[in-house]
């Protein structure tokens, strides 16, 4: 059979947009002033995200806030981020679609909900490993009463029932270094698989900038990203997707094509 030419056709088929956000859409001040953005200045800035006082934070650069509102009249966009269901509320984007959150832990449907097969497929990998998250976050605690401790801890929780408190899991821990010491989280990296039994078998460590995550295996956003696209999205629609960091790869090679921004850990890398 002979292949038909191209054709132009007025019905124009969305394609699925899976976005990161920090680093990728938008940025805080300090990172702007340190990669030198282009179309980013004060007066050209449009704020994107509030911190918890609800005081601008993170903003898009003129170029990021054109392409953002392409991106939400030309595809249907999910956002993909390692933000928690409490984080994603100080983004201050309009978004109506899918969302994968904490790290893929946690899959919003369009309408906000929870969606419940991929809940209870987290919940039952994530229940057995909440003893040794717990020591994890006990060691933490017990350092952080240092009083020449530097790190910043947060474990990150969450509940896995929409209509009820049911148990409360941890999902996974964040480490930030007060005065942004990157090479003291990456020498903490080196050390964290001697502390529990184990470690390596259960869980992997995500470094970025003046951020370091200890996740268990089952929580990626690969993972999410690929349940929607087997079990909830259409498969004739095509994809693609941007991220900054090494640990978005895994989720945008899923994808039928994937780009990043032209700076963060995942250029730097490539860059070499």
């Amino acid at each position: 059979m002979t292949p038909e030419f191209f054709q132009t056709n007025p019905n124009i088929i969305k394609p699925y947009a899976f976005m990161d956000l920090d680093d990728t859409l938008f940025q805080t001040q300090r990172k702007i002033d340190a990669w030198s953005l282009p179309h980013a200045e004060p007066e050209n800035l449009v704020c994107a995200t509030v911190n918890k006082q609800g005081e601008p934070l993170s903003f898009m650069s003129q170029r990021q806030e054109a392409l953002f509102n392409w991106l939400l009249s030309s595809t249907e966009l999910i956002v993909v981020t390692a933000r928690d269901r409490n984080e994603i509320k100080r983004v201050k984007l309009p978004f109506d679609s899918w969302q994968v959150l904490t790290h893929g832990a946690i899959i919003l449907g369009k309408d906000g909900k929870l969606q419940a097969h991929w809940q209870q497929r987290v919940y039952s990998q994530l229940a057995p490993l909440q003893d040794k998250l717990q020591q994890l976050s006990q060691l933490f605690v017990e350092h952080s009463k240092n009083k020449n401790s530097q790190l910043v801890f947060t474990p990150h929780v969450d509940y896995f029932n929409q209509d009820t408190a049911n148990e409360e899991l941890t999902i996974y821990l964040a480490i930030k270094h007060a005065q942004k010491d990157h090479q003291a989280l990456i020498t903490l990296a080196e050390k964290l698989p001697t502390l529990i039994r184990d470690f390596a078998q259960d869980f992997y460590i995500h470094v970025n900038a003046n951020n370091l995550a200890i996740l268990p295996h089952t929580v990626h956003k690969r993972h999410a990203v690929q349940f929607l696209l087997a079990h909830h999205l259409d498969s004739q629609r095509p994809s693609f997707g941007f991220g900054d960091s090494l640990a978005d790869l895994p989720f945008l090679q899923l994808l039928d094509w994937y780009g990043m921004p032209n700076r963060g850990q995942l250029h730097d890398h490539l860059s070499v």
